[in-house]
Order: C-alpha cells, then sequence, then structure tokens
C-alpha cells in the first residue's frame, strides 16, 4: 500500500545525472536539433561546452534535453518572475462615505480623495449614510452623487449607477486611467522628482568649491598687501637719508 510521507514535490526540471532516461532528443545550446542521442553522448556534449543538460520536456518521448547554463538561466527566469510581479495591476476598490448634508469644506476634502483614489487607477466606493428622517429624502444623496461623479468626470465615470442599500445609497466609479498606466505614471514621477533632487545637490555642491577658491585666494591678498606696506616705510626712510 502507497503510503505519502509528506515532504515539497521538487518541480526543478532534471538536470545532468539526475536525468535516468537511456536516450534523448537533444537540443544545442543555440536551440538548434541535434536528435536522438545516448544520454552517456548529450551528458558528454554537455561536459565538452561547459554546460548543463537540462531536461526541458520530461513528458516526451524520448524526452527532451537541452545544453544550457542552468544557473544563469534560473537567474534570469527569476529576475522575469520579479519584474512580472513589479508591473501586476491589482484592483482595488477604495470606499468613501458622505452624509447627505455634508459641509462644503467636508465636501472638498472627500473629493479630493476621490480625485487621488481615481488617479492611481483604483475603483472608488461612494456610500452615502442616511440617519433618522434623512431617509424620507434619498433625492439629496442622489443629487449629491451626482454632482460628485460631474466633478471628476475627467478622471473617472459611474460604473454602477446610484441605488438604495438600506438606509445607504450606493455609487462606483472606476477610473478612465488603467492601473497599470497610473503606476507607470507613478514611477515616471518619482524618478523626475529623484532626478530633480539630485540636480539641486549637485548645484549646491559646488557652490562651497568656489567659496572655498575664495578663501584660498583672500589669504594670498593679504599677504601682498601687507608686503607692499612693509616696503613703503622702508623707502621713506632712504629718502630722508
Amino acid at each position: 500500500m502507497w503510503c505519502y510521507r509528506g515532504g515539497s514535490i521538487s518541480t526543478e526540471p532534471r538536470i545532468n545525472d539526475r536525468i535516468r532516461v537511456p536516450e534523448v532528443r537533444l537540443v544545442g545550446p543555440s536551440g538548434e536539433q541535434v536528435g536522438i542521442v545516448p544520454l552517456a553522448k548529450a551528458l558528454e556534449l554537455a561536459q565538452e561546452y561547459d554546460l548543463d543538460l537540462v531536461e526541458v520536456a520530461a513528458s516526451a518521448r524520448p524526452p527532451v534535453c537541452k545544453l544550457m547554463d542552468y544557473g544563469k538561466f534560473k537567474y534570469e527566469s527569476a529576475m522575469k518572475a520579479r519584474e512580472a510581479r513589479k508591473n501586476q495591476a491589482h484592483t482595488v476598490i477604495k470606499e468613501m462615505k458622505l452624509r447627505p448634508k455634508i459641509d462644503p469644506h467636508d465636501y472638498d476634502t472627500k473629493k479630493g480623495h476621490v480625485v487621488r483614489f481615481l488617479k492611481q487607477g483604483d475603483k472608488v466606493k461612494i456610500t452615502i449614510m442616511f440617519r433618522g428622517r434623512e431617509q424620507s429624502r434619498p433625492e439629496l444623496g442622489f443629487r449629491l452623487l451626482q454632482r460628485l461623479a460631474a466633478d471628476v468626470e475627467d478622471l473617472g465615470f459611474i460604473e454602477s449607477n446610484p441605488k438604495q442599500d438600506g438606509r445607504n445609497m450606493i455609487m462606483v466609479l472606476g477610473p478612465h486611467k488603467k492601473k497599470t498606466e497610473a503606476m507607470a505614471e507613478a514611477r515616471e514621477a518619482q524618478a523626475a522628482r529623484k532626478a530633480e533632487r539630485q540636480g539641486v545637490a549637485a548645484t549646491e555642491g559646488e557652490a562651497p568649491q568656489e567659496d572655498a577658491a575664495d578663501e584660498v585666494e583672500a589669504p594670498a591678498a593679504v599677504e601682498a598687501t601687507e608686503a607692499a606696506a612693509d616696503e613703503a616705510p622702508a623707502e621713506e626712510s632712504n629718502t630722508e637719508a
């Protein structure tokens, strides 16, 4: 009876001496088809090229193996996966809650948050919260949602129209800009700010050098003036004599 004892199952391909088949279909370092060769011959060629014999298609008959630098291959694959994760866009739904009779200053603050979320490429769920007698005036919440949608129409659109949900009224705004585009623009802006800071730092770093040069020249000028002053009395004494 077979029993699984646990442990992780390796997903890495078999390489070199781990390959246990009599023959393989060999692919050369540049992708050229070598053909079906005995495993011993394939290992000999790998040693000759100072490369690894890597099984790239284990289910084929015979298995397909390629000559490559496996360490370099793993590194490049890891870097590609890391870059893919870095550029991967995750859709995020932010939420903003308002009251039907919101203060103008509070409204501007809330709208600013909605603008920021839409610029980042995120969706925004707007919730109008009714309390007490406000529940009998749903048109107040509807007009407020329509006003907010109009104020941010350059950045987003109404993805889900306003609808009543118990004591709340909900509307969802979607961004015109995709998440990947927003992330790319954010990285470009960050790089531009960094370059600007470095430029300012370099400019400020040059100023002290000029001041230092002036300080070096200044003592020399003072010494020359003092030397001239010392010579002047000597000439006068000679004239009197």
